[in-house]
C-alpha cells in the first residue's frame, strides 16, 4: 500500500509532532526507524479496502478503518522521511 496522506486532523498532528523536515536523529535511529513497515497482514487489509473505495463499495466502518490504514502509513512516512533527512546530514557531516 502506498501511503497517502489524508485529510484527517490526526495526520497533521503527527506531521507536526515528527517534524520531519528535520534531521535530528542519530544514525541508528534513523535505521530503526527505516525498518518499520505494515505487517502483511495489514498490508493486504488495506488493500482490500482500497479496492473497494475505488469501487464506492465501502461501509462506513471500512470507511474509517482505511482512514485509520492511511493516517498510520503517513505517520510511517514522515518518521522515514525525517530518517532520510537525519541519514544524509549525517554523510553531509562527515
Amino acid at each position: 500500500m502506498n501511503a497517502v496522506i489524508s485529510g484527517g486532523a490526526a495526520v497533521g498532528i503527527w506531521k507536526r509532532t515528527i517534524e520531519p523536515e528535520t534531521g535530528t536523529l542519530s544514525a541508528a535511529e534513523a535505521r530503526a526507524l527505516l525498518r518499520l513497515r505494515l505487517s502483511g497482514p495489514d498490508l493486504d487489509r488495506a488493500d482490500v479496502l482500497s479496492a473497494k473505495a475505488r469501487a464506492g463499495q465501502l461501509t462506513a466502518p471500512e470507511e474509517r478503518e482505511l482512514e485509520d490504514y492511511l493516517a498510520v502509513g503517513s505517520a510511517l512516512e514522515f518518521f522515514k522521511s525525517k530518517a532520510r533527512r537525519s541519514l544524509r546530514q549525517t554523510k553531509a557531516a562527515a
